[in-house]
């Protein structure tokens, strides 16, 4: 089986959202880079990949629910 390319607007739409007039962007920007390179989420830790910068603890995506 042959996995399709995706094209230009399912790569964008991993980063940004519309809501109405707003546009939300999903991943958060580098603050070493500046505006326009975003941060990779990972289960622990949030990482640049063009200066290597790390965030440890910062990804609230992974964060488990206690009981």
């Amino acid at each position: 089986m042959v996995d399709k390319k995706k094209t230009g607007q399912e790569q964008v739409a991993k980063y940004f959202e519309i809501k109405g007039d707003n546009l939300i962007r999903k991943k958060r920007d580098c603050p070493r880079c500046g505006k326009g390179v975003y941060m990779g989420q990972h289960s622990n830790r949030s990482t640049c990949g063009k200066c290597g910068f790390t965030e440890f603890g910062h990804n609230e995506k992974a964060k488990k629910p206690t009981k």
